[in-house]
């Protein structure tokens, strides 16, 4: 296995939690900040140039009833608008359940020149992708769907780019949803998180508690044929978080629970390319992997070095927040 490396400290003065990445047209790399560890720190987007510079790039703006923004996936669309998950109600506080957001947001000269609310009232929606005209959300927990077995329910979202307050109601009449996921793992039940799509225009989708990948195919009317689980090994992958494909149609995955990225070869194989003991992150270890992304060359990694539960590896929050880095197999 390969052994982690440091990519950067981040800087303590607005930066305890960073999660999700994407890269600009500029080619650099934008990292989102919810900063859950502190929540005194707005939530913001980080620029990152090719000589890893660092520079606040914005703070997102606020849910006028909460005050706060808490932002994790990030995608950009076509014509440079930035698509934010805004994850008000991570923290499991009940005056910030069901006020999630996904935001559209036009920057120009690295100033928010205009904010559209694409949907709002969503309970966790976590990970984002762009394809055509649609944006995929997924939403790790649907807690208002109550299914006969008991297990928790997940989904995915799909809006049109130029959809505007969409009112989310996170129950099954959400025209939205497009397709939905149990996890059977009693122990962690929390769904829907990473997501990617191929080449071919599948959805990927990691049910994190069951460590499992599901693939999900169209019609040709953009109905779903098909979800189906793709890749799971237990021994390989234990949870599944950010998720990201190589140009060789390899899928990489931020192992949250286990300190680990794992490997999916496009036939479906898992393996785990690397792994690290519950540490501070500041020699590069992979400290609570939370999103990854390919970046010059590399695969990056964000540490969200957070969370404490019993099935995890980390053990506590630490600062400097970090991100390790690998070499691109």
């Amino acid at each position: 296995m390969q052994k982690p490396k440091l990519f950067t400290r981040l800087p303590e003065e607005y930066v305890s939690t960073p999660d999700g990445m994407a890269i600009d047209g500029e080619g650099n790399l934008i990292l989102a900040c919810p900063n859950y560890a502190d929540v005194k720190m707005p939530g913001c987007l980080l620029k990152i140039g090719k000589k890893r510079d660092i520079v606040k790039w914005f703070n997102v703006p606020v849910h006028p009833e909460t005050g706060c923004a808490r932002p994790m996936g990030i995608s950009f669309g076509p014509d440079g608008d930035i698509y934010v998950c805004d994850n008000q109600g991570w923290s499991g506080k009940s005056e910030l359940l069901f006020k999630g957001r996904v935001l559209r947001l036009r920057i120009k000269d690295n100033m928010i020149i205009r904010t559209s609310v694409v949907a709002e009232g969503m309970e966790h929606p976590n990970g984002i992708r762009i394809r055509g005209d649609y944006v995929y959300v997924t939403q790790s927990l649907l807690s208002r769907v109550e299914d006969p077995s008991g297990l928790m329910m997940s989904c995915v979202y799909r809006f049109n780019l130029d959809d505007k307050n969409i009112k989310v109601e996170n129950t099954l009449e959400d025209k939205n949803i497009i397709t939905t996921f149990l996890t059977h793992n009693p122990d962690v039940q929390y769904g829907a998180d990473g997501i990617d799509i191929d080449t071919d225009g599948n959805l990927y989708v990691g049910n994190f508690g069951d460590g499992a990948v599901h693939k999900i195919t169209f019609n040709n009317d953009g109905s779903v044929k098909d979800n189906f689980i793709w890749a799971k090994d237990s021994k390989q992958l234990k949870s599944t978080d950010g998720m990201i494909f190589d140009k060789k149609g390899n899928l990489y995955i931020a192992d949250f629970s286990a300190n680990a990225v794992a490997k999916v070869s496009p036939a479906g194989k898992v393996t785990r390319i690397a792994q690290s003991p519950d540490s501070d992150g500041l020699n590069g270890e992979l400290d609570q992997p939370g999103e990854l992304c390919i970046w010059e060359g590399k695969i990056v990694v964000s540490c969200f070095d957070l969370v404490t539960d019993p099935d995890k590896v980390n053990t506590k929050h630490e600062l400097p927040a970090t991100m390790s880095q690998l070499d691109l197999e």
